[in-house]
């Protein structure tokens, strides 16, 4: 099994470089949009990884390899890059420490309405459960099991560097906006240069 090469980290100071020069590359933002609307740099898209994976076809048509990936703290932008290449549209950067990184240097960041980032709701969810099985069971004999099934959902994400408990929370209401549309999202793409 060959393992996916690590995608090319840009840093701050890099970034920000590149985005006052004369050609500034493209920033895609792949957090949910509720991250998105949260905190954003300033002239970034929009693209969640769910999105970009399933129109990845049709993006790599309107992207070129100025492109600059953007997440909470470079996993999901990662993913984004092996995602693209593997559609024809191979070294693209991505921001070395994410939106985390970017808001501490106190790089300029266009901020909304405050949520909790996807990593966050993944923890308050499977330690909830953990507690609920753990606890449950001196009540219900056998609801350790839940908290056994979470414990290796945990260990197989961090493996496969992959979240399926982050996917569905990101498809929750609270995680998205009502303004938010794919369609619209690669439409803005491939108007935007």
């Amino acid at each position: 099994m060959s393992t996916p090469a690590t995608p090319r980290g840009l840093s701050i100071d890099e970034l920000r470089a590149r985005l006052d020069s004369a050609t500034p590359p493209r920033l895609l933002d792949v957090r949910s949009p509720a991250e998105f609307e949260g905190a954003h740099i300033p002239g970034s898209y929009n693209v969640p990884l769910d999105t970009l994976r399933e129109h990845r076809e049709e993006l790599t048509r309107h992207l070129d390899t100025d492109v600059v990936l953007v997440c909470r703290s470079g996993q999901r932008a990662g993913q984004a890059e092996r995602a693209l290449a593997e559609a024809g549209l191979p070294g693209l950067a991505v921001l070395a420490g994410g939106m985390s990184a970017w808001e501490k240097s106190g790089a300029p960041t266009n901020y909304g309405q405050e949520r909790w980032d996807m990593e966050r709701q993944v923890r308050l969810v499977a330690g909830t459960l953990v507690l609920v099985g753990a606890l449950g069971s001196f009540v219900l004999p056998g609801l350790q099991a839940l908290s056994a099934f979470v414990g290796g959902g945990l260990a197989f994400a961090a493996l496969s560097n992959t979240c399926a408990m982050g996917v569905l929370l990101s498809r929750m209401p609270w995680n998205r906006t009502r303004s938010f549309d794919p369609r619209k999202a690669v439409a803005q793409l491939a108007d935007g240069r």
